[in-house]
């Protein structure tokens, strides 16, 4: 909590996103290539916290990692409200969308953290489709808003950053997706002589650029972060 307060305005949101999102990536994989659940050659996310104990870890992160992507969003979204009052520039109307698009993909993070891969695994993929279409989409918009509010909101250099981030996890989207339903196994421990093994790893590879473009494009969140603060004001109502 110390570290946090000497962060500047409120640039430990998106600092927390960024840790808390990148960490139950890669600590999960990590516990499950030791514990031999997985193979260590891209296995898909989900499967990395499909069996005990990382799946409780799996769970209990991406959660936290979905409400700290709920405060950002929305801070971002305030930020960005902020800006419109005072410089114009970005439809209000486009903030309003993206938020709720990014809300969309939480919803989709913590449907993915209740219900696991193997156990109800169309629930399980829903909320991934959700997450990986509707997180997309909303840095795409934020991309967008970057670029209507410049120069106020960010730099030349950071719009162009997000751009390129934005194209990165378009690209890779697709693959992720189409590769995916042709696969259609939820199987944990892929051998390469096994069918579809070319579609599953191209799927896998593909998931794992669209998660750390997510990451990436949250990491350029926080300068911008430390220009404002948010605060909450408590009112007293009077009773009759």
């Amino acid at each position: 909590m110390a570290m946090f307060g000497c962060m500047p305005g409120a640039s430990f949101l998106p600092f927390l996103l960024v840790v808390c999102s990148s960490s139950a990536c890669t600590i999960n994989y990590i516990i499950a290539v030791l514990r031999g659940d997985v193979v260590a050659i891209w296995p898909y996310i989900s499967d990395t916290g499909t069996t005990p104990p990382e799946s409780c870890l799996f769970g209990l992160m991406t959660s936290i990692t979905a409400m700290a992507g709920v405060a950002t969003m929305y801070t971002r979204y305030k930020f960005i409200e902020r800006l419109i009052e005072r410089t114009g520039g970005v439809r209000p109307v486009l903030n309003k969308i993206a938020l709720g698009i990014g809300l969309l993909s939480c919803l989709g993070m913590n449907i993915v953290a209740t219900f696991q891969e193997t156990v109800v695994t169309p629930v399980h993929d829903f909320g991934a489709l959700l997450f990986f279409l509707s997180g997309v989409v909303y840095i795409v918009l934020q991309t967008w808003i970057s670029y209507q509010a410049y120069p106020y909101g960010s730099s030349k250099a950071m719009c162009r950053t997000r751009a390129l981030i934005s194209s990165i996890a378009v690209v890779a989207l697709f693959p992720t997706v189409i590769c995916a339903i042709f696969v259609g196994s939820s199987e944990l421990r892929w051998k390469g002589d096994e069918p579809n093994y070319g579609l599953h790893l191209a799927s896998a590879v593909c998931e794992w650029m669209v998660a750390f473009s997510f990451v990436f494009f949250f990491f350029t969140y926080i300068r911008e972060f430390t220009r404002f603060t948010m605060t909450v004001k408590a009112e007293l109502v009077e009773q009759n």
